[in-house]
């Protein structure tokens, strides 16, 4: 598998495997292959594999699969070719049978009319004495039944194709019996069963095993019967054939399932195709038979092939790029393959023309022609040629010299596995099946007896035809082989001596290769390539060379590591003669290249972090245009809205302002601040002088309170000096005025902040009507029972704080320092019997501490 690393499959290709199967292939290639393709690959090996004395998994067919691969390397489907089912070894060892009987659940043996023992059976007799034990045949048969399901196949199919296993298997048990001139079958509930399984009558399946039907010159139709030994062999012949077309069908289904549908290349892009040819290698057996010859005459031709592609096209390469070149003879095998072939004189022609011979031709009578028509050949013999030779029988045994050494065969058989020895009846007895899927294998049994007059073509000639087609098919693509070592009985790798490992060669038929390749150059590249992938040994053409050609830089790189004695420069590649120049050049490399990926990987993201800076720069600059757009269009639009407030009855209290961007939110609030305090200020400035104290009074209340109280006096005007009203107190206020003038005297205040009736409180919960007077020095408690009398006076500095309710009462505490709190309830007057004072004295006190004493707010007493 070294040769294959590092190819790339840039046209149709084809690989070239003896007996690696196509899973293990892929797996090699590390190529990611649909499920499907796999999956079909070990339905194939369950039904077309058997055990064989070297072999416990051993191929008996040759298939060759084409996959299509799209551009992404994908696989997009394919087409499976089969070759030559070995039907005599499959039904005697045939690991599908195993897998079903020991594999199968007691359910479906049941319903199968089987038996969960392999002995049972004839045609699974001989594989169940040396099979395995009944664990490892479980595992396969679940992974065939998954794989079923896995490709597509329904559940009715799946069904109908173990019921064609188990008919084939009872088949195998049908025993004959005589009673004089007539032939009986012994055990009539066999044959109920296959009737069941297949879908067709008892009676039709008990005929066609017992009788031929015959049609005659003039048309007429007969009934020819069996003897015993004729019913055995058509017994075995149907049984061969019904497996032969469960596994065509099996091969169809799957290929209808994988094939590329409505391919495009315009649509689906370029459509790489890959062949793999997975077919049985060369056979010597002690007894070689009929299928052993097709399989050598099949790696015949694919010999040819290589020394067609390797051999010659080697030399013919080495002529053509001018390098100097001793020729080397090998054999060219193409005499072998005439004998085979070659029409009218070829084995099988003359087999076909002993099957369409009318009479008794028996195998014997073949091998007399052959001897005839083959006695001068140089490459065939038999005993009667060389009657010296005792490793030959007479009348029995012939030998053709292959390329991989001497193979002598047995004739017998060789004609009626030849020839298409299935009755007609059985044809028909299938295509009347009430089974869909077991009617559609067998489309020629629609013809009648009288309408069949075409002889079938002879095994043979199929085969031919379909190598010939193969061979074809790899001609036109660029070949990669993969050779195996030849299978031994002791199914374990082994040591060889010079002698084995000669045979070895000699048995894969790469003697010439070996001599071809020894005297030539084990490897070649076009010039560019190599350039390519070992420029950077060399420090005149790293990073890139400023020499006229490639050649030079490529003599330059092999000159400084001093190659020169190891290679030649043909016209258009290099031609390499040891792999050690290789390897070296190669080690170099690998230590080269982890330097070079760190140089790679430093520029590349010194590449992207400049890109990444030079992005940021940009998203920046445009992040600032952008924020700068939309804190100008935010000015035009507020210089929009707020064009025309001067001239507004509310000065554009009423104008709603607009979202601000993110970065002018704080700058908003102080905008909208600073508007606010416009706004007031306008306000303020058509308020009459003599209002100017109330508004001041007002506002403070209103921050004091906060919303805590209702009603508190807002929407009147305040006197503020209740006591000397006239119109509040009509009766009392000339006395007031004139003690309050006197306390002004004594105590030196300059204005009343606040004077009304009140009703005290004290902590015996017992109530007095009082007189209170809040100057700006002075708190007094009066008597107005008694002119006004003082009964208390306290310094205004001396309250620390005031506590009102958020009712409509009117209670008032006033705290002190000393702890000498004041509560009373203060009283409305004639004036307005439901006014509420409390705010008007709230505010009057807040407003009058706050102009007194602005810079210290501390000294400010506390509203709860």
């Amino acid at each position: 598998m070294a040769e294959l690393e590092g190819l790339e499959f840039g046209k149709s290709d084809f690989v070239l495997l003896d007996e690696v199967t196509m899973e293990q292939f892929m797996e090699n290639l590390k190529l990611s292959v649909k499920n499907v393709l796999l999956k079909s690959n070990c339905v194939l090996e369950a039904f077309g594999n058997a055990k064989t004395n070297r072999n416990d998994n051993s191929s008996r067919f040759g298939k060759y699969m084409d996959i299509n691969f799209n551009f992404n390397g994908d696989p997009t489907g394919g087409h499976i070719n089969n070759y030559l089912l070995e039907k005599v070894v499959i039904l005697k060892n045939e690991s599908a049978f195993l897998q079903l009987l020991r594999g199968g659940c007691e359910e479906t043996l049941k319903l199968l009319h089987l038996e969960n023992d392999a002995a049972l059976y004839t045609y699974t007799r001989e594989g169940a004495a040396t099979a395995v034990s009944l664990s490892d045949d479980r595992k396969p048969h679940k992974a065939v039944m998954s794989a079923l399901e896995v490709i597509g196949f329904s559940k009715e199919e799946i069904t109908t194709i173990y019921q064609i296993l188990a008919a084939i298997l009872l088949l195998g048990n049908v025993e004959f019996g005589s009673e004089g001139e007539s032939v009986q079958i012994l055990g009539q509930d066999t044959v109920n069963h296959i009737s069941e399984l297949t879908a067709t009558d008892p009676d039709s399946v008990a005929k066609g095993l017992l009788f031929r039907t015959v049609a005659t010159g003039g048309g007429e139709v007969i009934e020819k019967g069996h003897t015993e030994k004729d019913a055995c062999f058509g017994r075995d012949a149907f049984a061969k054939a019904l497996y032969e077309r469960l596994f065509g069908w099996i091969v169809s289904r799957i290929n209808s399932i994988i094939e590329v549908k409505n391919y495009n290349p315009v649509l689906h892009g370029k459509n790489t195709v890959i062949g793999v040819l997975d077919i049985y290698g060369f056979e010597i057996f002690d007894n070689n038979s009929f299928e052993q010859f097709c399989i050598n005459y099949c790696n015949e031709k694919l010999q040819q092939l290589f020394i067609e592609l390797i051999l010659q096209q080697e030399q013919e390469e080495y002529q053509r790029e001018g390098i100097t070149w001793q020729h080397i003879d090998y054999f060219n095998n193409q005499i072998i393959v005439d004998l085979v072939e070659q029409q009218h004189k070829g084995i099988l022609s003359i087999l076909d023309e002993a099957c369409l011979t009318v009479g008794k031709v028996t195998d014997t009578v073949c091998l007399d022609s052959m001897d005839t028509k083959l006695a001068q050949h140089p490459h065939y013999t038999s005993r009667k040629l060389s009657p010296t030779d005792k490793t030959m029988d007479f009348q029995k045994h012939f030998r053709i010299r292959h390329y991989a050494g001497d193979v002598t065969y047995s004739v017998d058989g060789f004609l009626d596995k030849n020839k298409d020895l299935l009755f007609q009846d059985f044809k028909r007895l299938m295509y009347n099946s009430s089974n869909p899927v077991l009617k559609e294998m067998w489309p020629d049994g629609q013809l009648s007896i009288t309408e069949v007059t075409k002889r079938p073509l002879t095994a043979a000639t199929l085969f031919k035809t379909s190598i010939v087609a193969l061979v074809d098919k790899l001609a036109c693509k660029e070949p990669y082989y993969v050779r195996c070592i030849k299978p031994n009985e002791m199914k374990s790798p082994v040591l060889f001596d010079d002698a084995r490992c000669q045979h070895q060669v000699a048995y894969l038929g790469l003697l010439e290769n070996v001599m071809v390749r020894r005297a030539g150059f084990a490897y070649r590249q076009q010039y560019p390539r190599f350039l390519q992938r070992y420029k950077m040994t060399c420090e005149y053409t790293w990073p890139n060379h400023l020499m006229a050609t490639d050649r030079e830089a490529v003599e330059a790189i092999i000159t400084q590591h001093g190659f020169q004695g190891d290679v030649a420069y043909g016209q258009t590649k290099l031609f390499v003669r040891t792999p050690r120049t290789l390897f070296t050049l190669e080690q170099e490399r690998a230590a080269l290249v982890p330097i070079l990926v760190l140089f790679l990987q430093k520029v590349w993201r010194g590449a992207l972090a400049r890109l990444r800076c030079s992005r940021m720069r940009a998203i920046y600059t445009i992040m600032g245009c952008y924020k700068r757009y939309k804190v100008k269009a935010h000015f035009w639009e507020v210089e929009r809205r707020f064009a025309s407030v001067r001239t507004m009855p509310d000065y554009g209290k009423s104008v709603e302002w607009p979202a601000p961007p993110a970065a002018l939110a704080q700058f908003h609030s102080i905008t909208t601040m600073l508007h606010r305090r416009w706004w007031a200020r306008q306000i303020v400035k058509n308020i009459p002088p003599s209002d100017i104290l109330e508004v001041r009074a007002k506002v403070a209340a209103l921050t004091s309170l906060s919303g805590e109280r209702k009603d508190w006096g807002v929407g009147r005007a305040w006197e503020r000096d209740y006591l000397s009203s006239v119109r509040d107190c009509p009766h009392t206020s000339a006395a007031f005025i004139r003690v309050s003038k006197e306390l002004k005297n004594k105590d030196g205040y300059s204005q009343v902040v606040f004077s009304a009736f009140c009703r005290k409180m004290n902590r015996f919960n017992k109530s007095t009507d009082r007189a209170l007077l809040v100057t700006d020095t002075f708190v007094y408690k009066l008597e107005p029972k008694k002119q006004y009398k003082v009964l208390k006076r306290l310094p205004l500095d001396s309250f620390t704080g005031l506590s009102v309710t958020s009712g409509a009462d009117q209670m008032v505490a006033l705290h002190t320092s000393s702890q000498d709190d004041v509560l009373l309830c203060l009283q409305q007057g004639e004036l307005c019997p439901n006014q509420d004072r409390v705010g008007e004295l709230v505010g009057a006190l807040v407003d009058h501490f706050i102009r007194s004493v602005p810079a210290d707010s501390a000294s400010l007493p506390s509203l709860a």
